[in-house]
C-alpha cells in the first residue's frame, strides 16, 4: 500500500469534493473469510473537480471508462455467496486501479483512440493527488480485508477479480463469453475452473483471452502473488451483462463455478 506523501500547504481544492463518492466501496464488509470479490473498474464516476475529464457523455459510459456490468455482477455474487465485494467507484480514466499507480498506463491521455483532455499534460502533483486520493485507499482497503481474514484463521482466502471486455476491439470480434486470466502465483483455481468450463458446451471460453495476464496487471499480483493466495481473474463479455436479467444469469452461473473451484482446491 502506498504511503501518503507528507502534508503540505496548498491553495488547491481537494480532488474529491463533498458530493463525490468515497474512493472505495465495500459490500458486506467482513463477510465469509475464505473468499474476497474485487472490481477494479466497476465504476465510472469522475471527481467533480476534474470537469468530466473533458469527455463527451457517450465516452464516459463506454468500455474505455469502466468494466460495463461488473458492479451489478459483483453485487449479485456478493449476495449469492455471502461474500465481501470491494469495488472501485471511479473511472479507470481518472486512475486505473489495476495498474501500478506510477505506470504510464495508470492515467491514459488516449484510450482506444479517444483523447482524454483532462489527462493531457498532467503535472506530477496532479498525478500524485489521484494516486493518494483513489488508488491508495482502494488497495489499502483490500489489504485490510485480507489481513482480517488471516487473523480470523483463513490462511489462503480465494481472491476473485471481476472484469468485463468489449465484444469488439479495433475492428476485431471477440467470440468468448468468459475468459480466465492467469500467470504466476497459485494457479490451481484457474486450472480447476478451465477444466470445469470445458464441460459447458454453450460457452466459448478464453484461456488467457481476450487478454493475457501480464506485467501490466497490478491487483492480483500485488495482493495474491505477494501473499501466496489462490486467485481467479475473470473476464465477462460486457454485452452479456448489459441488463439486470443478464447480470442475474451470469452471477448465478459464476457463483456455481466459484463454489466448485473452492471445493476442488
Amino acid at each position: 500500500m502506498e504511503k501518503p506523501a507528507p502534508s503540505r500547504t496548498t491553495d488547491r481544492a481537494p480532488l474529491l469534493g463533498e458530493t463525490d463518492p468515497p474512493p472505495v466501496s465495500v459490500v458486506r464488509a467482513g463477510a465469509r473469510i475464505d473468499l474476497l470479490l474485487l472490481g477494479d473498474h466497476a465504476g465510472n464516476a469522475i471527481p467533480s473537480s476534474l470537469r468530466e475529464l473533458g469527455l463527451r457523455a457517450a465516452d464516459r459510459t463506454r468500455h474505455i471508462a469502466w468494466d460495463v456490468g461488473v458492479r451489478a455482477l459483483g453485487e449479485r455474487l456478493s449476495a449469492i455467496l455471502e461474500a465481501t465485494f470491494i469495488h472501485q467507484p471511479y473511472s479507470r480514466l481518472v486512475i486505473d486501479c489495476n495498474r501500478d499507480s506510477h505506470s504510464p498506463d495508470a492515467i491514459l491521455p488516449v484510450s482506444d483512440g479517444t483523447t482524454v483532455p483532462g489527462n493531457t499534460g498532467l503535472s506530477n502533483d496532479a498525478c500524485d493527488e489521484r494516486r493518494l486520493a483513489i488508488h491508495a485507499p482502494y488497495h489499502g482497503c483490500i489489504a485490510t480485508e485480507l489481513a482480517l481474514r488471516r487473523r480470523a484463521g483463513a490462511l489462503a482466502p480465494l481472491v476473485v477479480s471481476l472484469h468485463s471486455f468489449t465484444p469488439t476491439l479495433a475492428g476485431e470480434r471477440r467470440p468468448w463469453q468468459v475468459g480466465v486470466l492467469h500467470d504466476r502465483g497459485d494457479t490451481r483455481p484457474s486450472r480447476a475452473l478451465l477444466a470445469c468450463l470445458s464441460h459447458e458446451r454453450d460457452l466459448t471460453v478464453g484461456d488467457n483471452q481476450p487478454y493475457r495476464m501480464d506485467g501490466t496487471d497490478y491487483t492480483v499480483p500485488y495482493h495474491a502473488y505477494a501473499n501466496e493466495l489462490p486467485y481467479l481473474e475473470l473476464e465477462f463479455r460486457c454485452d452479456l451483462l448489459a441488463d439486470s436479467e443478464g447480470a442475474d444469469l451470469w452471477a448465478n452461473r459464476c457463483a456455481a463455478w466459484i463454489q466448485e473451484v473452492m471445493a476442488r482446491i
